[in-house]
Parts: C-alpha cells; sequence; structure tokens
C-alpha cells in the first residue's frame, strides 16, 4: 500500500471532475488566481494608502504598526517579557499571549534586508497571503477544478475581513502552513502534514485547528486500514501538535504551571473557552446599546459562518477541511472576549467558502454576468469595510 492510497477516501469529490488529471493546466490556472487575488489586495491596499494620506497618517505606519502588530513587532525586536500593558489594577496583558513563529520570521528577514521592522512584517505577512492563496488554490483545483479553485482564491480575498491580510499580522502565515499541511494530507503526504502543521501550530493560538485536521484524519485512516498504515503516517501524525504544545508548555513553565501557564495568559486577555456563554452575553447586550456597525457586522459574518460550515457537511467535504473548519469555528463561537475581533479569527479557515465556490462556478457557467456581479460586489464591500476598521473604527482588529 502506497502513502497516497491511503487517503483515497478523503477526496472523493475529486472523482467527479475528471479535467484533474491534466496537470500541465495548474501552473497557467495557479497564476490566474494569484493574480486576481492579488488584484483585489492591492486595491484595497490603494483605498487604505489614500485615505490614511487624506487623514494626514503614514500608511504603511497604520498597516504595520497598528494594535496586535505592535506586539509582534516588539516581540521580533526584544523578545519576550518586554512589552506588557495595564488594563485596571488586576489586569496586566503580557506578550506571552502571542505566538512566535511570526515575530521570528520578521527578525530573520530584518537581518538579511536593510528596512525597518515594520517593513519585514509586512513583506512576511505578504509573502504569506501569497502562499496560501496557491496553497487554497492547489485544494481547490484538487477536489473541483479550475473555475472553483479560482473562485475559492478570489472570495478569500474579498472577505469583509481581508484587509487583514495586507497587515502585519499572523493570518496569512497560519492560512499558508495550514493550506498546504491540508493539501498535504488530502494527497497522503503525511510527513509534509504533520511538519506543515507543527509550523502552523507555532503561529497562532487557534492554529492547533492544523494538528487537529491531521490526528483525526490519520486515527480515521487507522480505523479504516485497520492498522495497516505507513509508517510516515505514523510520524506526520506525531509532529502535528509539537508547535503549538511546544509554545504551550514552554509559556507554561516560565509561569509556573506547566499545564495551564498560557491559559492564565489568555485569561487576563478575556480569552476563554466558555462553550459560547459569553457570545450570547455579549449579543444580548449588543442588541440593547451596542455598536451600529462593526458588532453587528462581526456577529453576521460569525452567524454566516456557521451556516457555511452546515453547507460543507452537507456537501460531505473531505474531512481534514471539516475538522479544521470546524475547530477554527467553534473557538470562534465558543470563545469570549473581544468579539469584534471573531471574524478575523475565521479568516483562516477558507474551507467555509467552498459551497460560495462551487455555487458560483455554477453561477458563472450558466450566467457569467451575474456571477461577476456578486464577485464586483463582495469586492466593493471588502474594500469600503476593511478601509473603515482600519482607519476609522478605532477597535481592534
Amino acid at each position: 500500500m502506497t502513502e497516497s492510497s491511503s487517503t483515497a477516501v478523503l477526496d472523493a469529490p475529486s472523482a467527479t471532475a475528471p479535467h484533474l488529471g491534466r496537470t500541465a493546466r495548474r501552473p497557467a490556472t495557479a497564476l490566474r488566481a494569484l493574480a486576481l487575488f492579488a488584484a483585489a489586495r492591492l486595491t484595497g491596499l490603494l483605498a487604505v494608502v489614500l485615505d490614511s494620506w487624506l487623514d494626514g497618517r503614514q500608511p504603511f505606519a497604520v498597516l504595520g504598526r497598528s494594535w496586535d502588530s505592535l506586539w509582534y513587532l516588539s516581540i521580533a525586536a526584544h523578545g519576550y517579557g518586554a512589552r506588557t500593558m495595564h488594563h485596571g489594577p488586576a489586569i496586566v496583558y503580557q506578550d506571552l499571549a502571542f505566538f512566535p513563529l511570526y515575530p521570528a520570521l520578521t527578525r530573520a528577514v530584518h537581518l538579511v534586508l536593510p528596512v525597518s521592522l515594520g517593513a519585514c512584517g509586512l513583506l512576511v505577512a505578504w509573502a504569506a497571503a501569497a502562499a496560501a492563496a496557491l496553497g487554497i488554490h492547489r485544494i481547490g483545483l484538487r477536489l473541483y477544478g479550475p473555475s472553483v479553485a479560482t473562485l475559492l482564491v478570489v472570495l478569500w480575498g474579498v472577505m469583509p475581513h481581508s484587509v487583514v491580510l495586507s497587515m502585519g499580522y499572523t493570518e496569512p502565515v497560519l492560512t499558508a502552513f495550514a493550506a498546504w499541511s491540508l493539501y498535504a494530507v488530502l494527497t497522503g503526504r503525511w510527513l509534509w502534514a504533520g511538519s506543515l502543521a507543527a509550523l502552523a501550530g507555532l503561529s497562532r493560538p487557534n492554529g492547533f485547528a492544523v494538528a487537529a485536521a491531521v490526528l483525526v484524519t490519520a486515527a480515521w485512516e487507522l480505523v479504516r486500514r485497520r492498522g495497516r498504515v505507513p509508517h510516515r503516517l505514523w510520524t506526520g501524525a506525531l509532529l502535528a501538535p509539537l508547535g503549538w504544545g511546544a509554545y504551550m508548555l514552554w509559556v507554561g513553565f516560565r509561569k509556573g504551571d506547566p499545564l495551564g501557564g498560557y491559559f492564565g495568559v489568555q485569561k487576563a486577555w478575556g480569552s476563554t473557552f466558555d462553550l459560547g456563554l459569553g457570545s450570547a452575553r455579549f449579543a444580548r447586550n449588543m442588541l440593547l446599546r451596542g455598536d451600529l456597525v462593526i458588532f453587528p457586522t462581526a456577529l453576521l459574518i460569525v452567524a454566516v459562518g456557521v451556516l457555511l460550515y452546515a453547507l460543507l457537511l452537507l456537501d460531505r467535504a473531505p474531512l481534514p477541511l471539516l475538522v479544521y473548519s470546524g475547530v477554527l469555528l467553534s473557538i470562534a463561537v465558543c470563545g469570549s472576549g473581544f468579539f469584534e475581533s471573531k471574524p478575523r479569527f475565521l479568516l483562516p479557515a477558507f474551507p467555509l467558502l467552498l459551497p460560495l465556490a462551487r455555487a458560483l462556478a455554477r453561477t458563472a457557467r450558466a450566467r457569467p454576468a451575474h456571477a461577476l456581479l456578486v464577485v464586483a460586489a463582495l469586492a466593493g464591500l471588502s474594500l469600503a469595510y476593511g478601509t473603515y476598521l482600519l482607519l476609522y473604527a478605532r477597535r481592534p482588529l
């Protein structure tokens, strides 16, 4: 039994797409998807730049030194422990809440290029966004063909919070490692899947979703094959949670509580996993006396994410995509604190867009103008809302 044959059950939808064997078309379709993604993001970037100038602010300072970016840059420049923030007498925000991969990459680029640390952070984020787009395209191409793959990438690039992909944030890094790890699972490359999942786990707290996808899929293959699986599957499964687990333990030992130290740090930030009670209370308060734009939009995006996951289940998407998206969605719905940031937490959950991409692909074949109008409308909403979030909302992204 070859390694790739062990995952045949995972990508059953690809059996309905006869064009998947035409591997020669992959570079052309990937470049087209990347060009459309770049066009969408560059348009959003231009809007931020123009509005920043009109507002008397430096555009690249807005993109590279806003909100969480400042914490990452501090870690990149000085390591952990150099920056804390007191919010009241009993609450202390610590930089240990932020995972190390993105600041490490930023510092590495800074050692090579003669540009500022903030510029290096943006370069890392932009390169990661491009790598993520290519990985997302490859998954869509394998499962449903070039049209769906291209639309999947475009939709990811015009999500309401896609402005984050142009900022010095970690979502592009997580999505890049997640997309290629999931593609490796779908194609039976277990060592790659586990290694990339470990790196995803070093990028963000919710990066554990990638390891969960690898572990659950490996367990399913183990049961389905009655234990007759290649050693690479075992090795990949063991590698997958190492990055996330190693950082959690390191913070725990540093705080004197190996298993609970990191969760204590997050609790100080107001982030806990309370099975959705905090989200329910926030939704009630928002309806009574909340923000008229940010919070209702965040609630709507999370609700749409739940609906899209239900559609993904009905479409019988491959198991790793279901687990990965399900874990990210569960963290967003059931976690408390910073409700306005929940749509950003869902930004790496690109498989949720598969039902939309498939529907748009069918529409494009029958009514191309209709599909183009829908994409243009989404792009316009993304551009306007992203610019508003970054420059005028004055709330954490």
